[in-house]
């Protein structure tokens, strides 16, 4: 359930609610406010019109002026209200697209408390992969703040935001190279220990790596979509960035070439891996913009940044199955 108030002018107040009742609202209100020529209309709608009932309202309203539409979530109302008989707008229950957008807009966000977290989180990261220690590199994962930018990007593509896509693009190289500089400094700090398995494994490169990242990416997409936090799963996609971007550091650092080439191979593994499965999944839910240019440019987009994400990975794939061959042509 969800409140939708439009604050507007009164002149306009006809056609809104016209627009209104077009959508079955479970029930709806209007209310005399001090502002002169002013009206305030509260709308109680199921999830899963309300998206619809938010595009028309705009579209309602776009030759007017002095408008605004807020949107809240509602816990319940009493008495309880009929269910949707309409199976399409009962599998359609997930967040509004303007609400995603501000969420993931804010985390996808450059600041410096975005760099410091990412920074922290390396350290933690860096010194448990180094001592074999589990759960320093858990905790590391569930601070690290990578899971905006990965939406952020992914989301940008599926709505032809090209505002956020530069935004994300540019918060997720910045955490990326904190992390390896952090890591690299590190690496001067302390001898590379290579009998430690949870630094030795972010060397191997394996194709159920790819499941792993996959489905790290769309469960967090499809988390966000459904207006559901997104907290434990964002674990799964530091999981899948941080401790491979902190042992590349430590390679390097320590001069490990090899070690190094195939920890960056299975950074961009992950990382792709993400962005293609949040595309994919932003995509399946229909989130796209209201409009039809803009909807244009973001199916563009999508095809765009799906085509080349589908490229890097089966390249990738490619490497990983000439490096398997190689060494069990070694070990034969």
């Amino acid at each position: 359930m969800r409140q939708i108030d439009v604050h507007l002018k009164d002149r306009d107040k006809d056609t809104v609610v016209r627009a209104i009742k077009a959508f079955e609202p479970v029930d709806w209100m209007i209310f005399s406010v001090e502002q002169q020529d002013r009206s305030l209309i509260r709308v109680i709608m199921h999830d899963g019109r309300s998206q619809a009932l938010t595009d028309g309202l705009q579209d309602a309203l776009k030759d007017g002026r002095d408008w605004r539409i807020t949107m809240a979530p509602l816990e319940a109302t009493l008495p309880v209200p009929e269910p949707l008989k309409d199976e399409e707008a009962r599998a359609n229950l997930q967040v509004l697209r303007e609400e995603l957008l501000d969420d993931v807009t804010r985390d996808a966000a450059l600041n410096r408390d975005f760099l410091i977290l990412s920074g922290l989180s390396t350290i933690v990261a860096a010194i448990g992969l180094n001592s074999d220690g589990v759960a320093a590199v858990i905790g590391a994962m569930v601070i690290a703040p990578l899971l905006g930018p990965i939406l952020g990007f992914s989301l940008g593509a599926g709505l032809g935001n090209f505002a956020l896509l530069r935004e994300s693009t540019r918060t997720l190289a910045a955490g990326i190279g904190a992390a390896l500089l952090v890591a690299f400094l590190i690496s001067f700090l302390l001898p590379l220990n290579k009998e430690s398995h949870e630094l030795m494994s972010r060397a191997e490169v394996r194709l159920d790596g790819v499941a792993l990242a996959l489905a790290a990416g769309g469960a967090a997409a499809l988390s966000m979509a459904q207006g559901r936090s997104a907290v434990l799963v964002g674990v799964m996609v530091a999981a899948a960035l941080l401790p491979p971007g902190a042992a590349l550091g430590l390679f390097l650092g320590s001069g490990e070439w090899g070690l190094a080439w195939r920890a960056g191979m299975l950074l961009l593994l992950n990382i792709t891996c993400l962005i293609l499965s949040a595309l994919i999944v932003f995509r399946l839910k229909n989130i796209r913009p209201r409009k039809w240019l803009q909807q244009r440019n973001a199916d563009r987009a999508t095809w765009i940044n799906a085509g080349l994400s589908t490229g890097f990975l089966a390249l990738l794939i490619v490497l990983i199955i000439v490096l398997d061959l190689g060494k069990a042509v070694e070990l034969g």
